[in-house]
């Protein structure tokens, strides 16, 4: 049975007493601890640089060529706190209540109402950085509403919100650099997790530069490496986001939680060919004030200006009154993709539906509408090159965030003693569906606001410095990580890494994407075994491992994705039930909707690694709800 050590008690006194009765390091022991940090986004920046504050001695770690380019960077739309300036009725248990139903109840309760309860610290923090945040005439912070709830509670920077909190966090990581608290390896990539009788001691990187293998040694280990969007080739992901930190970690103990669950967002420029190498986000906020309508007509290839109103449908004000285009995402990505499998859907390839901003343009002028969206509709034209203040953006689902990740318990600790995880890369607190501005929300709580209490009890019980890297377990995962780059050189195939990639994107977008069945996810996982073998005899991986070599990045990538899919596969199709995000075809309501098993399926999924070619052993963590009652969801 998994123990999630979550407090006795109240629920929402469950945070303060943990904190109450939690063990410390004392100040001048903290200098003594090395920890390492991987990842610089919103999660691995706040928390490296909230921990060198503390005390403790930093390595953090980044693939990119700086912190600053972490794919936080990314995100648009805002940050959610309870702080309720709208005085709109929210509170912090709305919060909390709104983000558990929007989750379709998979997620564990105590963890949610702990990122409700600090969201209105990390506002309070940010602001004191200096983070731009929009504000009232009155020069007051600003709120605006975004899916899956009633009230206006998202706090937000324009349309980059996401770089502006990065650039927040920055400022305090480099005050910590300079201190010389926190040291910054740019350009390395994890390509093992060293454990010590059984407890997370190091990590062996790779430079991606140079190609050398490099030992670092620490007390714990902190993972805050992102999610596995990429998985699907297609993603609104940065293209150097991976799984391969994580899947590391799950080859070596920590188990991975829910890998099923994979958000597709609602509102993305639709692809437009098959040489497509990403997909751009079009920010959520924006059906605040547009409305998404495709045609009645099936085949309607009119321009939508000539398209009268009395022939549009806009199908989310009509199906769901109460939230209108405001509904969750992962509602408004299965209704799109229905209108565009009942042969509604428009633009060239008639995968997309339309997000008109004319009623709202008419209502307030297009000052208005360009100072709230301004750089969204600018990136829109760019690659469009169409004029969304005249005709509508066309959008569809696409691949986006990932709520499944390392299993962690109410101390994100994963499985393997001194193995902690951080933001998207755990699995703690969206259940089966995120709602839209939280992950910037979870990303900083666990960075700012929760590692910091957590991490004490167990480096209280640690002996500092215990573990140097001349240990064997370094020289064996370097040695195993060197060996896997040689095999990839020594193929010598005929197909790219990126055919095979955009090959298994095309399975799993198929067959376990928005919806998906029992014949179709065993199809998926024979096809994945098979692309998995061609990978190995017939990619092509030119160049050497003694330099940069993005060629021989992305197979070592692919190998770990082409494992991966196949858990993911195996853990859709053991869960047969809808929730959230995951729609199995034969689990629906009569009106279409996601119909949960709470009697069979109310657990975490988490999965042990078990070999290469051996199917993960099943364990899993029953969620009691003390505190909500479990509904089926209606946003009606």
């Amino acid at each position: 049975m998994l123990d999630s050590k979550v407090p006795s008690g109240p629920l929402t006194q469950k945070w303060d007493a943990y904190r109450a009765g939690a063990k410390l390091v004392n100040p001048a022991n903290k200098r003594k601890y090395t920890l390492i940090v991987v990842g610089t986004g919103l999660a691995g920046g706040s928390a490296a640089a909230t921990l060198g504050e503390l005390g403790y001695n930093v390595l953090n770690f980044c693939i990119q060529d700086s912190p600053r380019r972490a794919h936080s960077i990314a995100a648009q739309g805002g940050i959610n706190a309870a702080k309720n300036y709208p005085n709109d009725g929210d509170s912090i248990w709305r919060l909390f209540y709104d983000t558990i139903k929007g989750g379709d109840f998979r997620a564990r309760e105590a963890n949610v109402y702990r990122l409700a309860q600090v969201s209105n610290n990390i506002i309070d923090q940010c602001v004191a950085q200096g983070v731009p945040f929009a504000r009232d005439y009155g020069g007051l912070l600003a709120n605006r509403s975004f899916g899956g709830a009633q009230v206006s509670r998202t706090f937000y920077a324009r349309g980059q919100t996401g770089q502006q909190l990065l650039l927040g966090a920055y400022s305090s990581l480099s005050r910590q650099i300079a201190m010389g608290k926190v040291k910054m390896f740019a350009r390395r990539e994890m390509v093992d997790l060293v454990v010590v009788n059984g407890h997370a001691k190091g990590v062996v990187m790779r430079n991606l530069v140079t190609g050398e293998m490099e030992r670092y040694a620490a007390d714990a280990v902190i993972l805050a490496t992102g999610g596995y969007g990429n998985v699907f080739y297609l993603s609104t992901n940065a293209t150097s986001s991976n799984v391969a930190a994580a899947f590391k970690a799950y080859k070596k103990g920590a188990l991975f939680a829910n890998p099923c669950f994979t958000q597709i967002h609602p509102t993305c420029i639709p692809h437009t060919g098959d040489y497509q190498a990403k997909l751009t986000l079009m920010s959520e906020s924006l059906r605040n004030d547009g409305r998404v309508w495709v045609p009645k007509n099936k085949n309607d290839s009119r321009p939508p200006n000539q398209i009268p109103e009395a022939e549009r449908d806009y199908y989310l004000e009509t199906k769901y009154p109460s939230f209108g285009n405001l509904v969750p995402r992962d509602v408004a990505s299965r209704n799109a993709k229905e209108q565009c499998d009942a042969g509604k859907g428009v633009g060239p390839t008639g995968f997309a539906v339309y997000l008109d901003f004319s009623d709202a343009i008419k209502r307030d002028g297009r000052d208005v509408i360009q100072k709230k969206y301004g750089n969204l509709f600018d990136m829109y034209r760019n690659i469009v090159d169409e004029n969304p203040y005249e005709t509508p953006m066309m959008i569809y689902p696409a691949s986006h965030y990932t709520m499944g990740g390392l299993w962690v318990d109410y101390e994100l600790q994963s499985t393997i003693p001194g193995l902690f995880v951080l933001g998207e890369a755990n699995f703690s607190d969206h259940g089966a569906n995120r709602l839209g501005a939280s992950a910037l929300m979870q990303g900083l709580a666990d960075g700012y606001f929760v590692i910091p209490y957590t991490i004490g009890p167990y480096l209280a019980g640690a002996t500092p410095g215990a573990v140097k890297t001349d240990h064997a377990a370094f020289a064996q995962a370097e040695s195993a990580a060197t060996d896997l780059y040689r095999k990839l050189l020594a193929v010598g195939g005929k197909r790219t890494v990126d055919q095979i990639h955009r090959e298994m994107g095309a399975v799993m977008v198929d067959e376990v994407g928005m919806a998906r069945n029992a014949a179709g996810l065993k199809k998926a996982v024979g096809q994945i075994q098979q692309l998995r073998e061609e990978f190995w005899q017939n990619v092509c991986v030119p160049g050497s491992a003694k330099d940069y070599n993005l060629s021989l990045q992305k197979a070592g990538r692919l190998a770990d994705y082409l494992e991966f899919a196949e858990l993911m596969a195996t853990d859709a199709l053991t869960r047969e039930e809808s929730c959230g995000c995951h729609l199995r075809e034969e689990s629906q309501t009569d009106e279409g909707e996601a119909k949960r098993d709470d009697d069979n399926y109310c657990h975490v999924s988490a999965w042990e690694y078990t070999g290469y070619g051996n199917s993960p052993k099943f364990h899993k963590e029953p969620l009691d709800f003390e505190n909500v009652e479990l509904t089926q969801r209606s946003y009606k």
